[in-house]
This record gives structure tokens, sequence and C-alpha cells, in this order.
């Protein structure tokens, strides 16, 4: 499978990692490269310029194809250069960036041997990170779990619109867990696509809770909420009692202060950690519904490129017929 994406990346398959929060250790990274996509390692869950280094260190005893290090900027309240540095340094093959504005990154990596992908959720943002000179943009419909756009535009909608308004390559993310879902985002224009939740529910994500995979497993595309709305910073999660309380406290009128426990890294790790969803929540997206296994990356990748590929011969098919009726 060749696209724009494979060729920028040098990878063998145009699917990409995403930046997993607590979840995106080198372990999971590799597996994903070695499969044929691009892992991420998250910077912002290792924190430190040792554990990050170590991480970059690790994937690289792992594999021996080209990863990446998600820097989702919002999460360092600004201090973010150490962490920056450590890549660069290491010569990591790429960087994707989230959460904020990409400006200072690009200025510090400007003559660097390293690819940059700029997750966005509109066009105008997505204009703005070729203009910087982003190598791709990640549009995120939705439906994903995790940090979304505040417009709540669907991947149908914004796959095409962001591929209609930049020339540099689209990744499609968000509502996407199997074969189907990359030959539709092929379709809309977009030459990769990023998977969060799904990489959430395979062996290799080691650091999950099998609470929480279950939890995925078992979910349907109904059971996920969306949390901290009214504080500007939607996110997706699974739909639970404690999910719940932070909307009933955000209707009630509760400030950030007011919430800023609900709604801490600790919480979230007490679910996808400990198994402890009474005391904490868990990101994930309405992809939910189309997760039924727990599969290795290697398994996931082989049913993926399968399931694609039977998608394509009945497009041909339809196609066809078409055709053959019309003449």
């Amino acid at each position: 499978m060749r696209t724009r994406i494979t060729e920028i990346l040098k990878i063998k398959y145009p699917i990409i990692q995403g930046g997993l929060a607590y979840l995106g250790y080198a372990e999971l990274a590799a597996a994903v490269s070695n499969a044929g996509g691009l892992g991420q390692i998250t910077a912002a869950t290792l924190r430190t310029p040792e554990k990050l280094r170590n991480a970059i260190h690790k994937v690289r005893k792992l594999t021996g194809k080209p990863f990446g290090v998600n820097f989702a900027i919002a999460r360092y309240n600004g201090r973010y250069e150490e962490l920056l540095e450590v890549a660069i340094e290491e010569k990591v093959p790429a960087i994707s960036i989230s959460g904020g504005n990409p400006q200072p990154v690009f200025e510090r990596i400007k003559g660097e041997n390293i690819r940059t992908l700029v997750l966005v959720a509109g066009t105008r943002q997505a204009q703005k990170a070729e203009q910087l000179g982003a190598d791709a943009v990640i549009a995120v419909g939705q439906e994903g779990g995790g940090h979304l756009g505040r417009d709540d535009i669907g991947g149908m909608l914004l796959i095409p619109r962001v591929a209609d308004e930049v020339s540099i390559p689209v990744i499609a993310g968000g509502g996407i867990g199997d074969g189907r879902g990359l030959l539709a985002a092929l379709s809309l224009g977009a030459e990769g696509i990023q998977m969060g939740t799904r990489f959430i529910a395979t062996k290799e994500c080691i650091h999950a809770h099998e609470k929480y995979k279950q939890a995925i497993v078992h979910a349907k595309e109904t059971d996920t909420v969306v949390i901290k709305r009214t504080l500007g910073a939607p996110g997706r999660v699974l739909k639970n009692r404690f999910a719940l309380n932070i909307m009933e406290r955000e209707q009630e009128g509760a400030s950030y202060e007011d919430l800023k426990e609900m709604i801490s890294g600790s919480a979230n790790c007490n679910y996808i950690y400990d198994g402890n969803e009474e005391k904490g929540y868990a990101w994930a997206g309405q992809v939910v519904g189309l997760i039924h296994t727990i599969p290795t990356v290697q398994e996931l990748f082989d049913e993926m490129m399968h399931t694609a590929e039977k998608g394509l011969s009945r497009l041909d098919h339809i196609m066809k017929e078409q055709t053959h009726r019309s003449s």
C-alpha cells in the first residue's frame, strides 16, 4: 500500500498509532512499527528528559523501523522544550503535535530531519499547519476518543473538507478501527489513518488494565460521553458513573477549580492502570462499537488489510456492474 504518508514516513502501511496518554510506551510503539505502521511514544506521559531518552532507546532495541514521539503541548503548561531537545538529539524520525500552537516547535526543529504531523479539528488549523511547514495533518472527527475539537464535526465531513483545503497529505482519525475505516478514509481523500482506542485493546498495550480493555470490547457505540465541554476542552470517555458525575457537576456550573481533581491525570490512571472505575475515567472513542477482540498488533494489521481488500473488491464489483448497466 503506497501513499504519500507511507513515502514520507517510510512505513509499509499508512496507519499511525495515536499519542495515547499514559499508554504510549515503547512496547506498543515498537509493535505498531514492526507491523508496518508508525508507532509513537508519548512525551507527556514520560515527563522527564531522562525517561523520554530511555524510552526512545528502548523502542530502538525493539524495532529497527521508523517511530514517532507525540507532544501534546497543552499538557506541559508551556514547558516541553527539554523533552523536545531530547527528541532532536536522538534524531527521532517523526513527531506529532497536538493540543496547542505548534509554531514554537516548528521554529526549533527547522533544519532538522524530523517529519512533522499536526493534529487538527478544522480547516483553519490545517491551513496554518501547512503554512508552518507540517509534512501532514491528522484530521480528527468528533467520534474520536480523548480531547476533541469544539465544533463537533464528524469525520465524514471533516476529512474531505480538510483534504480540499491543504496540499499536504491528510491522515484521518476518529471512529476508525478496522479495514473498512481505512478504505473509507482513503476514499474521502485521506492518505492514511490514525487509531487510538483500537490500539488500547491489543495485547502489546501492556500498561492498560484488563478491565479497561474489556470495557472497550463490551461497549457499544452509545457507551461514550463527552466531558469538560463547559471548560472549553471537550474529551470523549467511556460512560461510567464517574464520568456522568463530572457532567452533572458541569451542568451545575462547576469551575475548573471545582473539577480539577475529578478530571486529573491521577483520576484517569485510577481507571486505566488500576481498573478502579469508581474513582476514575478512561478515554475512548465511539469506535468501541466496532471493537470485539484483543489481538496482537500484527493480528490486527493482518485483519485490517484482509478486510480492506474485501471491501475494495466489493466496490470494484459494484462499479463494474454500474458501468455495464450504463453501457
